[in-house]
């Protein structure tokens, strides 16, 4: 996009009709020069209220100096965050799914709404790594997604062992204080290392598994999200990433020649080749469904038949992002995924291509946390994609860690998260029972919360893949066990799960792919009495009317309401 070219904000700069616009414009610092060059949205998810993004307005200078180097004009916004980890198990989590489709949309309004030219989206906690791809994909302009990096592992000695921690242990030292395995003075010392300054959590869970799912998708750079938050390089990669934002909109090159079926291709096999989230599912789904790019969740499950856990990393294995970082980072990951055939190279926003970047991997010697293909961790991926009488449109199955085998036993039936952990936290559950958690989904919760609570009391109590837990809800990058999450259709629309009752038998077989009750459905859904929808009022309500099934990806675009996904009855 040269000079001569014509902008996306010439509408606003150009000719004698836009002087009160550059009145405006020039009272907020901009000059002549300014308005010959492209503008390009700095949009910030700063806050305070999280490590996750508590530092990206220190972050935020070296990408508008990397704006400027690049011959562009920064202009800033900020948008919302809300916290997964301050928000777990509590009302608030209702917030968080939501958030992704507002972050989205206020990212668009702002870049529409002004007519700008292209847009740099720091990043960290989970919803706003997903949503600065949907907003960027849905607009289609050129664009670079910046991640804020990882936390630093916390320390502490804990009965005469020296811990790295995060903040799975935190949630998993909740479930060990109440079986009564952990004292008082046990759980504050881990409460208080645990998070030691800046940086999103700290294993392969849901936002380091988005960063990294980004630069496999070509949307971040390669290497950029890696350094940790308060590493000496993050402000350097910051710099770098402005300076490419202002590249490509010079170039003119926009998201949608990054998101293509093959991008999401290999996002979803770093997903399931480092044992990742299985938020990832949702979010890569929603991201296709913005760019207009077919996508099925099934992806996931053909890939992790075909494609070994390579990565020795928590919450299913024993190390930190940190710890890949200094390895040889996502760089080596990726070579060693494209050495065993598991990529197709395609272009990225750095201006080299996928395999281009890859190849410029370094290995740190004697690092033990990436494997090769041919010496995984785990002989297949950590995600499957079930079906049966349970979940017609999908569910999704984490195994990372775990047996990929059958899972059988009688279903403990919960109407609430509460009301799970309550059991929980009360040591009723017990050994093969499986825990039914439902009208948590999209439109029942609303908003679909994560159930970390939960799976980690289990896993502090030692019930961690003893007993198999299900839910229309979502699950925690931080959960593991034998967890099943998005069962769709979901309760509050009338799926199969809400006709369970407390001592059916329930069977899961991981390896057919499925999840299966014996009863008698036909019997179920004659007296099967439908349950008002929750109503909260205000966003809540608005996402509850719109969002599509969970299988869809959640999302709330009318292109998919059009065809009838995530309209009320």
């Amino acid at each position: 996009m040269s000079d001569e070219r014509q902008k996306r904000s010439d509408a606003i700069t150009k000719g004698a009709a836009r002087a009160p616009a550059r009145a405006m414009l020039r009272a907020a610092g901009l000059d002549d020069k300014d308005f010959t060059q492209p503008l390009v949205a700095v949009v910030n998810t700063w806050s305070t209220v999280t490590p996750c993004n508590m530092h990206l307005d220190k972050l935020a200078e070296p990408v508008r100096e990397g704006v400027r180097q690049g011959g562009a004009t920064p202009i800033d916004f900020n948008t919302i965050v809300v916290s997964d980890g301050v928000t777990m198990g509590g009302e608030g989590m209702r917030a968080s799914l939501i958030s992704r489709e507002v972050i989205a949309d206020s990212i668009e309004l702002a870049v529409r709404g002004h007519s700008l030219d292209a847009a740099i989206i720091l990043v960290g906690c989970d919803k706003t790594l997903p949503a600065a791809a949907m907003a960027l994909a849905r607009m289609d302009i050129p664009g670079v997604i910046f991640y804020g990096g990882t936390i630093l592992p916390g320390h502490c000695n804990i009965r005469g062992a020296e811990k790295d921690l995060s903040i799975q242990d935190v949630f998993e030292a909740v479930g060990a204080h109440a079986k009564g395995a952990m004292s008082d003075a046990e759980l504050d010392k881990i409460e208080r290392a645990a998070c030691p300054g800046a940086g999103a959590c700290g294993g392969q869970f849901t936002a380091n598994t988005m960063a990294m799912a980004l630069a496999f998708l070509g949307l971040a750079p390669m290497g950029a999200g890696d350094p940790p938050a308060v590493d000496g390089q993050k402000a350097a990669e910051a710099a770098r990433c402005g300076a490419l934002a202002a590249k490509l909109a010079h170039d003119g090159k926009t998201a949608r020649e990054f998101v293509t079926e093959a991008s999401l291709e290999n996002a979803a096999t770093s997903v399931v080749a480092s044992g990742g989230s299985t938020n990832a599912v949702l979010h890569l789904a929603a991201i296709a469904a913005e760019a207009g790019v077919p996508f099925s969740i099934d992806i996931f499950d053909a890939l992790s038949r075909a494609t070994p856990v390579i990565l020795d990393i928590k919450p299913g294995g024993r190390f930190l992002a940190k710890d890949l970082y200094d390895a040889g980072g996502a760089r080596l990951f990726g070579k060693r995924l494209m050495d065993g055939g598991a990529l197709r190279d395609a272009p990225t926003v750095s201006g080299a291509s996928l395999f281009e970047e890859l190849t410029k991997a370094e290995e740190t010697p004697s690092q033990q946390i990436i494997r090769t293909m041919n010496d995984p961790v785990k002989k297949t991926g950590g995600l499957r994609i079930l079906y049966g009488d349970v979940a017609p449109e999908g569910a999704v199955l984490k195994t990372a860690g775990y047996s990929n085998g059958a899972f059988e036993g009688p279903a403990r039936i919960f109407d609430s998260e509460e009301a799970a952990f309550k059991a929980v936290s009360e040591r009723a559950i017990k050994e093969g029972d499986v825990v039914v958690i439902r009208y948590e989904g999209p439109k029942g919760g609303p908003g679909m919360r994560e159930m970390l609570s939960v799976t980690a009391a289990l896993a502090g109590q030692g019930l961690a893949g003893k007993v198999a837990l299900m839910t229309d809800g979502r699950f925690s990058g931080a959960s593991h066990g034998f967890v099943i999450g998005h069962i769709a259709p979901e309760a509050a629309v009338g799926g199969p799960i809400a006709l369970l009752e407390e001592g059916d038998l329930i069977c899961i077989d991981a390896e057919a792919r499925r999840i299966d009750a014996d009863i008698d459905w036909g019997t179920r859904r004659a007296f099967y009495a439908p349950r008002r929808l929750k109503r909260m009022g205000g966003a809540f309500d608005k996402f509850a009317a719109l969002v599509s099934s969970a299988s869809k990806g959640a999302v709330t675009i009318q292109s998919l309401n059009d065809q009838g996904e995530g309209m009320t009855t």
